[in-house]
């Protein structure tokens, strides 16, 4: 597809979970070559409303910032701290000044979905927490990971930002599955992390997070027109 912000990650897969039209979408692309800061998420969430899509589940690898997040937990958050730089991060640059609310920036019925079927099919989710994003590549210092611990937040990742926030501009819902695969440098009592125990672990719990997608979207009702996503840029514009 070709957007008015370029072309997306990779060609979509288009297919059907439980009568549901999916729209699929590797957001580093198809080989893993674009790295966080490099990943076009003004294309990738055009494009993905283009294409009809109204609801959109975006999972992350993710650190742990809490010694006691298990690896492979997943944590369905329901906020998020912007730690990045120079990431283009919205649709509106003019003439016309929008400003659209992020103050509960994830869907709470996509969450809550999310969370309730985990549940029933024994994966350990945690409702809610906090997501920092962090520019990347490179992993936090063991000074910036212990800051992040001491604020509270509980998961740490690089591709949270500004996807889930593009996709409130546009009047999409979206929710964000956090899964831990480290805690981060900052954790006490826990080694540092590296890419291939990242790789590891993420590998290892894949099948449960395909399990869990191909569990909930059958359950995905269609967007509400009158709801926090659907009506985000009412009384948002100058």
């Amino acid at each position: 597809m070709e957007t008015p912000y370029g072309k997306p990650s990779a060609s979509f897969t288009i297919g059907e979970i439980g009568g549901k039209q999916v729209a699929f979408l590797p957001r580093h692309g198809r080989g893993h070559e674009l790295p966080p800061h490099a990943i076009p998420y003004r294309a990738n969430v055009w494009a993905m409303r283009e294409l009809g899509v109204r609801r959109i589940i975006g999972p992350n690898a993710s650190g742990a910032l809490k010694a006691e997040l298990e690896l492979g937990e997943f944590v369905v958050c329901d906020q998020f701290v912007d730690r990045t730089s120079g990431r283009a991060d919205t649709f509106y640059d003019g003439p016309e000044t929008t400003h659209v609310s992020a103050a509960d920036p994830y869907c709470p019925e996509l969450r809550s979905l999310l969370v309730e079927t985990a549940r029933e099919l024994g994966i350990k989710a945690r409702e809610g927490g906090t997501v920092v994003v962090i520019q990347g590549p490179r992993f936090s210092t063991r000074a910036e990971s212990k800051w992040f611990q001491q604020m509270g937040w509980d998961t740490i990742n690089m591709t949270a930002f500004p996807e889930g926030y593009l996709a409130r501009e546009l009047e999409l819902c979206y929710a964000n599955i956090s899964m831990v695969t480290d805690h981060d440098v900052g954790v006490e009592g826990t080694p540092p992390v590296s890419h291939e125990q990242v790789v590891t672990v993420f590998n290892e719990n894949n099948q449960r997070l395909r399990e869990l997608l191909f569990a909930v979207v059958p359950k995905i009702a269609p967007q509400p027109e009158e709801h926090l996503c659907s009506t985000a840029l009412r009384g948002a514009r100058l």
